[in-house]
């Protein structure tokens, strides 16, 4: 069972500076990042020119794919013939993130028409099962694909009760809060797998 906000909340407590301030995360250092202090005041970062032509993405151009990488099954909790969905390799701020792939090296434009609605139906069912854990106040469901080339679709589970973790920023907080318990994390992953399975596929947990 996901911990409660209260939970969440003592483990922040317990990893602030003496401002009540969590660290700050990697994704500052980010290129992507759009914001730089400028004279103490936070601005945007000045855009620059575009390319010629954009950087290939992992799994194109020559440059490996993450998902079909050796050793990347042993994230996989739960496939059926088309689809798998994979979780991290440790726990995280947010209560749980997972990544609904298709098995064979396909992005989203090369789906064909039963593929598109097999997705359709896991995204419906994997976000029910998410949101349906105890202390969950709604499960995100993205999908970016500039890092890599072989479709992923995020869901990502914020606790409920805290005003300040809404939206798109849920992603910034998921950097920034201390991680959760392990033996949690992992009973929560197992558990959205099995109930996965009650529907189709395999849970390989």
């Amino acid at each position: 069972m996901p911990q409660t906000s209260e939970e969440i909340y003592a483990r922040v407590v317990a990893a602030v500076d003496e401002s009540g301030r969590l660290p700050m995360p990697p994704v500052g250092e980010w290129d992507i990042f759009p914001w730089e202090l400028v004279d103490g005041a936070l601005q945007p970062k000045v855009l620059t020119p575009p390319v010629a032509v954009e950087e290939p993405r992992n799994g194109e151009g020559g440059k490996p794919c993450w998902t079909c990488a050796e050793g990347s099954d042993e994230l996989v909790i739960w496939r059926n013939e088309h689809w798998k969905v994979t979780r991290g390799k440790a726990p995280t701020g947010l209560p749980l993130m997972l990544w609904l792939h298709p098995v064979e090296h396909l992005d989203g434009d090369d789906l064909d028409e039963e593929m598109a609605a097999e997705y359709g139906q896991l995204q419906v069912r994997l976000s029910r099962i998410m949101a349906g854990l105890p202390n969950i106040g709604r499960v995100h469901v993205c999908r970016w694909g500039d890092g890599g080339a072989h479709l992923h679709l995020w869901f990502i589970a914020r606790p409920d009760r805290f005003p300040i973790i809404l939206g798109s920023m849920a992603v910034e907080w998921d950097e920034m809060l201390p991680p959760g318990p392990e033996d949690v994390w992992h009973a929560d992953w197992t558990e959205v797998a099995r109930k996965l399975a009650t529907h189709e596929g395999e849970a390989l947990v």
